[in-house]
């Protein structure tokens, strides 16, 4: 069981969605950043789609009530375990009665944390993602609350030597460099009949840093914040289905980036949608980011998505070899 202290500024539990059901208009939702979840889970031998928590800038203070090994990826939130910093992106060993905490932001927007077992809240339609706008999935449907309990499954690992001290291994997983999160961030996106239709000098400023994440940002969508946009008059568009990444471009002229929890059908132009390939990128940014779109094709995105479902594949292959874990793996 984890306690939770505190609730942070958003916190919720997660998996990698709740698919097949757009068409009743029900979002798939899951992580923001779904390659980080992933890994996450497989540090603790999880499955890859196992429950665990997506934090958001700043975070929650937790207690295990019982030992487990952990582990904490994605941005860098200066996380704490007992007051001292929490390595991450590797196994570690939190003995019973740990408290996790986290300080300021330093790099990124959300971490994901798992816990050998999952998060054991019922699944709602084949998953266990909070969906807060439908009120699904996780606790109740909502984000964390001081004095939530969060069910853990049954542990798969055993614990170190001695279950008593904190301890991890001196080996991590460097995934932050094959998915920089520095700024500015470019993201690859496939384009949409509305691109072509947009003015070059337009398409141009989209290419560059000239728009910014505005303070309008959440897992539904990033609005951007720019020189406006604008589209020749047109037929007025049926609505049509829409995904994680989709570029729209409402009104106003102030692109709007969808996030997992979008809703599933729009009117608005569609300029292109981001490739699976940065959705770690897309789920990292945080209000005063500067963004760059670049367009590639679509067999171009499905080669870069080949690799690194690839490279994924070979680190779940090697992350099962490190098992069992022996005392002179570990550093406390």
């Amino acid at each position: 069981m984890i306690h939770v202290e505190h609730p942070g500024l958003l916190t919720t539990i997660q998996d990698l969605g709740r698919t097949g059901f757009q068409h009743l208009g029900l979002s798939p939702g899951g992580a923001m950043d779904p390659d980080a979840a992933r890994i996450a889970n497989l540090l603790v031998g999880n499955a890859p789609d196992a429950a665990l928590l997506e934090i958001t800038l700043l975070g929650p203070r937790l207690i295990l009530e019982t030992g487990a090994w952990i582990a904490l990826t994605g941005a860098d939130l200066t996380a704490t375990l007992d007051g001292a910093p929490l390595p991450t992106w590797r196994p570690l060993w939190a003995p019973a009665g740990a408290r996790i905490g986290f300080g300021g932001p330093r790099r990124g927007c959300r971490a994901f944390l798992a816990v050998d077992g999952g998060l054991d809240v019922p699944q709602v339609l084949g998953s266990r993602s909070t969906d807060s706008r439908s009120a699904l999935g996780g606790l109740a449907g909502r984000p964390l609350h001081a004095g939530d309990c969060l069910p853990l499954g049954t542990a798969h690992r055993p614990p170190p030597q001695h279950p008593d001290r904190p301890a991890w291994s001196r080996w991590w997983v460097t995934h932050m460099a094959d998915i920089p999160i520095n700024h500015p961030v470019h993201l690859r996106f496939i384009p949409d009949t509305d691109w072509a239709a947009l003015p070059e000098h337009e398409q141009q400023g989209l290419a560059g840093n000239r728009y910014r994440i505005s303070s309008q940002c959440d897992r539904m969508g990033l609005r951007l914040s720019g020189p406006a946009l604008s589209l020749p008059d047109g037929p007025e568009r049926l609505s049509a289905g829409v995904t994680f990444g989709t570029i729209q471009l409402p009104p106003d002229g102030q692109p709007i980036v969808l996030g997992p929890e979008r809703q599933t059908t729009g009117g608005y132009p569609v300029l292109g949608t981001v490739a699976r390939i940065d959705w770690p990128r897309l789920g990292q940014l945080r209000p005063g980011d500067a963004v760059g779109f670049t367009p590639i094709t679509v067999d171009a995105a499905h080669a870069l998505m080949r690799d690194r479902e690839r490279d994924i594949a070979r680190l779940a292959t090697g992350l099962s070899l490190r098992w069992p874990l022996n005392a002179r793996t570990f550093t406390a």
